[in-house]
């Protein structure tokens, strides 16, 4: 089994990818917001997760926590249900999982 060593970043790096890290907590917490407060709807965020990274990157147990009356075991049990891993990211949903997860939101 070989580790390889990670590159040693300069300090204007690091400082980079500190801050962008920080950008995408920010997009995604403001997402989560926005589908808790209703200002978005799951079955719309879902539709867009190939084309936007802040939604693609979330996973969907993330995502589907945040809207109004799921809470983690209904959140498993419509997982579980349409066949996903809990671990699994929006950009990594089939048109099938995706489109039962909708219609079982429904």
């Amino acid at each position: 089994m070989t580790t390889l060593a990670l590159p040693t970043l300069t300090p204007e790096q690091r400082a980079e990818a500190l801050a962008k890290a920080a950008e995408a907590r920010k997009a995604r917490s403001e997402l989560l917001a926005n589908i808790k407060s209703g200002k978005e709807s799951i079955d719309k965020v879902l539709e867009r997760a190939k084309d936007d990274k802040t939604v693609g990157k979330t996973k969907v147990t993330q995502l589907l926590k945040a809207v109004p009356g799921l809470g983690q075991v209904k959140v498993t049990a419509l997982l579980e249900q349409a066949g996903i891993d809990p671990d699994r990211r929006a950009a990594g949903l089939g048109d099938r999982q995706r489109e039962a997860l909708i219609a079982s939101l429904k």
